[in-house]
């Protein structure tokens, strides 16, 4: 496979790890481990090899996650993938692992599930948790949450939770949002939650005139139990990114009693099936027309039956669900 960079072909170090079966590494591992133990590959996602302009330091990354990742092919390591979507990608690049590798879908934390709470809490989890003003940069005013003034009105919002960068598709969401904010439903808020990652600076830049208005929120360190809240209220949880391996946001809203929006990309199609929405994650046109199409007072039915294969589809993914394959797994490959 021809890489866009030059890179010395890296040695790795060994592990001493005799009296172990297994050796669980959660990604490419630049490592070799004892005869008798079997290398075992968390798998989560090739973006880092097929979709390198989405990612930080492009030629680094590439590089370190490539020829890790041909040394474990090489070395007889198995791969544990965290979708079919990414078993699919990790064939492309290796065919050989065709009898190698398997798919283990993600756990999703039992701390998501569907409960009563109050609509007023979502007003105290965002008066406490807005990111302050220097997230936006130095010249923007202080920000704040009126939730008096809120509490008297229908306050609907789509909410977003991703770490801050390209390959999530911020700024995409944001102007199909915009369209939606300029056309039939102006009272539209837009809730987001996720760290600050690479390159986010055009993100932030885009939301702040928003947040000078008191349309976007932009909150940080927000905990489980305050974010299933958010899922639980939102109109709807937007997932527009351009790749993933497995993406829990949209798991964790259906658990959670929430409505589900997403790009059209092979993992959410494999993953969500038929429990959310889906748009092209690179038309703004059609995002919009998506979201509007969902929101719109006359679809409750379909919003009813998006709920209704969401709590279908996430129970798919707890520990009850997933652990039993892992326990197979690990057990056949010690009788072999």
């Amino acid at each position: 496979m021809a890489l866009g960079f030059a890179f010395l072909e890296p040695r790795y170090p060994s592990i001493d790890t005799r009296g172990f079966d297994y050796f669980i590494a959660e990604t490419p591992y630049p490592a070799r481990v004892s005869r008798g133990t079997q290398l075992l590959v968390r798998y989560h996602d090739a973006v880092p090899v097929l979709m390198p302009h989405t990612i930080d330091d492009k030629p680094f990354h590439q590089a370190s996650h490539f020829y890790a990742l041909q040394d474990n092919v090489q070395s007889g390591a198995k791969f544990a993938c965290v979708s079919e979507a990414t078993r699919t990608d990790l064939l492309k690049i290796f065919p050989q692992l065709e009898g190698r590798a398997t798919v283990i879908h993600n756990i999703v934390s039992g701390e998501y599930f569907e409960e009563n709470s109050p609509r007023r809490l979502i007003y105290q989890i965002i008066r406490t948790r807005l990111g302050d003003a220097g997230e936006f940069g130095t010249e923007l005013g202080g920000l704040t949450f009126d939730a008096s003034q809120q509490r008297g009105r229908d306050f609907q919002y789509l909410l977003m939770v991703s770490t801050l960068e390209p390959r999530k598709n911020h700024l995409l969401f944001l102007h199909a949002w915009e369209r939606l904010k300029y056309t039939t439903m102006p009272k539209l808020k837009l809730v987001v939650v996720g760290n600050k990652g690479w390159d986010c600076k055009p993100i932030l830049q885009a939301f702040r005139p928003w947040a000078e208005r008191g349309d976007l929120y932009y909150l940080n360190n927000v905990p489980s139990d305050e974010l299933r809240v958010l899922y639980r209220h939102a109109a709807a949880t937007v997932c527009p990114s351009l790749a993933e391996g497995f993406d829990y946001s949209g798991i964790e809203a259906m658990a959670s009693g929430g409505i589900v929006i997403s790009s059209d990309i092979p993992v959410h199609r494999e993953v969500f099936q038929d429990a959310s929405a889906y748009f092209n994650p690179y038309s703004q046109d059609d995002a919009a027309a998506v979201m509007q199409q969902v929101l719109g007072p006359g679809n409750s039915e379909w919003r009813q039956a998006l709920l209704a294969a969401g709590s279908r589809v996430a129970s798919r993914y707890t520990y009850e669900a997933i652990l039993p394959r892992w326990r197979s797994l690990l057990l056949e490959g010690k009788k072999g």
